[in-house]
């Protein structure tokens, strides 16, 4: 169409489904290349959907609420320096204004038109020439007429105190149940339990925090785990994998995803991409970056994407144990870690056994037994723990 630009859903190679969250324009509105035009949700991050070429917002094809697929047309818009054809005279409201010499209205606004049963001239416009907006219509149906539901329902009984209330899902939360019962479907998950003694990981922690934050990071036991499961990922190939009917394709690079809660509003899993790469220190940053940018709402889409393994650190919440944790498909393996706890434990050392206090947390691997056998599941997890039990005290430790 000779003008007239499509504004589409931005492509993605996972084929996320989004929700529109608010338009930043109103039809009718001029637009500047590049000027954030509506935010999508998806069930990962908020994506901001720029104007593709400088013009005017002309009809908005999806509204509030409304889910999208990627490339889907979400609304158009006419060029800067493009005159209005003159529609096609097929209804009162566009041959009342055509009549009285106005400007041709949007579709947006003839629907709006015909929804409420009012003609177009009745309607003081406020746009360019006298053009009736959408803004204009919902002001003279705030003022004249009685709302939708009131016309057709009984006002609803005040809720009595105890009763239930509806929320209702956020996009994440939707999204999170969807992949969570086709991962259950799909996957049969089955869970093998190490327990680990963190004493030499706190140890070097004590000695390095300091260090760490003076030159602007934290370092958290997570940073650890990640680079643990970075080392354990590399000799293990295998639960760094992708399960697919004809075969397992190993990743070359090892892309760690972490679980973060969003509060009541679900899960998000940031990756830290190529971590078998990256010193004790590049984790920390990239890891205290990321959660504070997806507890913000500021996450990227490559933000989110990509991950080849996922932990989930229930245990910065209290838990000792949980089992099994779902699967992130279409990965193989999921690390739960619980939490650090003291208890007494029989040390052995130079042949004779002790009786200790140490520092101890559980951790759980769930695979995909599609994928994986307990072999293969306790010879990465027994890596894992040895890795941090034997950790030095070096700053930089580990490098394969």
């Amino acid at each position: 169409m000779s003008g007239i630009e499509d504004v589409l859903a931005p492509p993605n190679a996972e084929g996320t489904r989004a929700t529109i969250l608010r338009w930043c324009k109103a039809v009718g509105d001029t637009v500047i290349k590049d000027e954030p035009l509506v935010e999508l949700e998806t069930d990962k991050v908020t994506v901001e959907v720029a104007a593709p070429v400088s013009g005017t917002l002309i009809e908005v094809l999806k509204e509030v609420d409304a889910e999208v697929s990627p490339d889907e047309v979400l609304a158009r818009m006419r060029l800067a320096g493009e005159s209005a054809c003159a529609p096609k005279i097929d209804s009162p409201q566009t041959a009342a204004a055509a009549g009285a010499g106005q400007e041709p209205l949007s579709p947006s606004v003839r629907r709006l038109l015909r929804e409420h049963s009012i003609v177009a001239g009745d309607i003081n416009g406020t746009g360019r020439n006298g053009r009736v907006t959408a803004q204009d219509v919902t002001r003279h149906v705030s003022r004249t007429q009685v709302p939708r539901a009131s016309r057709t329902a009984a006002a609803p009984e005040p809720a009595r105190e105890g009763a239930d209330s509806l929320v209702p899902h956020t996009a994440i939360r939707r999204r999170v149940a969807e992949h969570m019962v086709r991962s259950l479907a799909d996957a049969p998950h089955v869970t093998t339990l190490f327990e680990a003694d963190l004493t030499q990981v706190l140890k070097h922690r004590s000695l390095h925090a300091k260090s760490f934050e003076s030159r602007g990071t934290r370092l958290t036991l997570t940073v650890y785990f990640i680079r643990a499961c970075a080392r354990a990922l590399r000799a293990h190939r295998e639960v760094n994998a992708t399960f697919t009917q004809d075969a397992m394709q190993l990743h070359p690079d090892v892309n760690i995803g972490v679980g973060t809660a969003l509060g009541t509003k679900g899960l998000i899993v940031p990756v830290i991409h190529r971590a078998q790469d990256l010193s004790l220190f590049d984790i920390a940053q990239r890891l205290n970056t990321l959660v504070e940018s997806a507890r913000a709402g500021r996450l990227a889409p490559q933000d989110v994407r990509g991950g080849t393994f996922t932990i989930s650190n229930h245990g910065v919440g209290g838990s000792l144990l949980a089992a099994p944790i779902v699967i992130n498909q279409p990965q193989v393996a999921i690390l739960g870690v619980g939490k650090v706890q003291r208890r007494v434990c029989v040390i052995e050392a130079g042949g004779s056994e002790s009786i200790a206090v140490r520092p101890m947390c559980y951790l759980t691997l769930t695979i995909d037994h599609r994928a994986l056998d307990a072999f293969q599941a306790n010879a990465f997890l027994k890596l894992v723990v040895e890795t941090l039990e034997q950790w030095p005290d070096t700053a930089e430790p580990l490098h394969d």
